[in-house]
């Protein structure tokens, strides 16, 4: 049986592709900091096992890593899923702290993620594995006030490609899913800042989130000689071609 580890798994892209995954017959390990929501998703499921853990703490990620390998045998694949949007507001309106906040999360948390995966697939027998970060548009086209979160995106691209560099040599293989507007909480967060501002103002196109979790799954299956680098999926009609 296939393994995976999924960090964000309480809610949003995460949870959707924790179900398809365990739908496919994985087994999976969710990681997240809110313990009752992965309870509930492992108990309805044989093959889930639930890991509470803050993505940045390094030491309790060392050992949610160490329980699921030690259940699991091996680890097969991490989507390094967890992350955060942070303030939405120009650069001057973003205090320090809530800028440190975001790079902790969604840059930190997955160099640990990431850290520890390629630890675990390096040494394993048969070695390697594959590792999937979850990007974003913003990785490629910015949103106006994301100044926090599209600096964490692009910091991820260059974590994706140093890793798949870096990889070769020991079978690990590493590529970027780019997400654009799967109907999640932040997806949701979002529009009610936009209805906020101008409560007449028209809702950005919307897919759902099972479409982005399908594609989680099609990058994890392919054969070991094979790799998607970056994939886009996006809700079809949203302004990201020729936005700017």
């Amino acid at each position: 049986m296939k393994s995976i580890l999924i960090t964000g798994a309480s809610s949003g892209i995460g949870r959707a592709t924790a179900l398809e995954f365990l739908q496919a017959g994985w087994r999976v390990g969710l990681i997240a900091r809110r313990a009752e929501v992965l309870q509930d998703l492992a108990q309805a499921h044989d093959n889930a096992m639930a890991l509470p853990c803050d993505v940045t703490d390094a030491g309790a990620m060392q050992a949610v890593f160490d329980s699921f390998v030690a259940h699991a045998g091996r680890l097969d694949v991490l989507f390094n899923n967890a992350g955060m949007f942070g303030p939405s507001a120009p650069i001057d309106e973003v205090e320090i702290d809530a800028f440190d906040q975001v790079i902790n999360v969604n840059v930190r948390g997955m160099f640990i993620a990431a850290r520890l995966a390629f630890a675990q697939m390096r040494r394993q027998d048969p070695q390697g594995g594959r590792i999937i970060n979850n990007g974003s548009l913003s990785a490629h086209n910015p949103r106006p006030g994301s100044i926090c979160y599209t600096t964490s995106k692009h910091a991820i691209t260059g974590m994706t490609r140093s890793l798949s560099l870096d990889g070769r040599a020991f079978e690990i293989a590493c590529g970027q899913i780019d997400i654009g507007n799967a109907r999640t909480e932040l997806v949701d967060d979002l529009n009610a800042r936009i209805l906020a501002e101008d409560p007449k103002a028209d809702l950005m196109p919307m897919m759902d989130v099972a479409d982005a979790a399908r594609s989680v799954l099609h990058m994890a299956q392919m054969p070991a000689q094979a790799n998607v680098q970056f994939m886009t999926v996006m809700a079809t009609k949203m302004p990201y071609i020729g936005r700017g």
